[in-house]
């Protein structure tokens, strides 16, 4: 079992930045692949951004360029730096951890870009 807690989202401007981390605990951390996820009103939840346990990473093309997703295993924390942020950005992001056929998720954190 692990548990996720994400936070660092918010309110900001198009063209802003704004850093999300997610905190895992419960578990060993470095066993898992993680992911970044973001849902907007009204649409399906989509993949945004993974790193694999060696510090590979892989990225949705609407984010390529902008979002930067790594990882500290010292401190069970994934982070999600996004700049240049536009107005479609904005959703609830969820955090996702996977090892095997186990799965789990965050509550989400809110981000919303407008001016």
């Amino acid at each position: 079992q692990v548990q996720l807690v994400e936070s660092g989202g918010g309110l900001v401007q198009p063209g802003g930045s704004l850093r999300l981390s997610c905190a895992a605990s419960g578990s060993i951390f470095s066993r898992y692949f993680m992911n970044w996820y973001r849902q907007a009103p009204g649409k399906q939840r989509d993949s945004v951004a993974s790193i694999t346990t060696n510090g590979v990473t892989s990225y949705a093309d609407s984010v390529k360029g902008r979002f930067t997703i790594s990882r500290d295993n010292a401190k069970n924390t994934v982070y999600l730096q996004m700049n240049n942020l536009k107005p479609e950005d904005t959703a609830v992001y969820y955090c996702h951890a996977a090892y095997f056929t186990s799965h789990y998720w965050g509550q989400g954190t809110q981000v919303t870009v407008s001016s």
